[in-house]
């Protein structure tokens, strides 16, 4: 079994991601949903 720091810090990366993840699609409200990844053209 894990100890309990590494688990608290496993929790803490979690919670990070989820708060990107709900940042970049708008949390619930698409107006404010980030546009998609626009690709440089090369050449």
């Amino acid at each position: 079994m894990e100890n309990t720091h590494e688990f608290v810090e496993k929790l803490k990366v979690q919670k990070e991601k989820q708060k990107k993840n709900l940042r970049s699609q708008g949390e619930g409200n698409p107006d404010q949903k980030l546009p998609n990844v626009k690709h440089n053209k090369r050449g």
